[in-house]
């Protein structure tokens, strides 16, 4: 089965993998092993997940300015997601998506915590604002 959600540009580029969906919030601070791309939030859902090359989606961010340099330097390590899907972006994660030029889209509909699963392959063609989804 496949299928088309939209959303708005808020980093500019295409990439595509598996998704790697939370239906929490998500902070890289202390919530990310910027050397392996590993969750290490005890008690997030994404706990002992890995973000590497995968289209991370979840509602918004949350936590402190140092979050956009974790995001950072995951994606200088090579261990940072494909490409970021939210309902809000906020600014820490747009500003690390930003210097990590890893695309990024939010205000998708329909909403993409519900519509993308863990395991799903998604396209993201930010530029254009379109995700393509193909679920298994």
């Amino acid at each position: 089965m496949e299928f088309e959600l939209k959303g708005r540009t808020v980093v500019k580029g295409r990439a595509g993998g598996c998704a790697l969906v939370a239906d929490r919030t998500v902070g890289f601070v202390g919530g990310i092993d910027t050397a392996t791309g590993e969750f290490i939030e005890h008690g997030h859902p994404l706990y002992r997940e890995n973000i590497r090359g995968k289209v991370l989606v979840y509602p918004t961010g949350k936590g402190s300015t140092g979050g956009a340099y974790i995001l950072y330097e995951a994606a200088c390590n090579g261990v940072g997601p494909a490409a970021i899907i939210n309902r809000r972006i906020e600014q820490v994660t747009a500003v690390g998506a930003i210097l990590a030029e890893i695309p990024a889209v939010d205000s998708v509909e329909p909403d993409p915590v519900s519509a993308i699963k863990t395991g799903d392959y998604v396209e993201v063609d930010a530029t254009a604002g379109i995700i393509r989804v193909t679920r298994k």
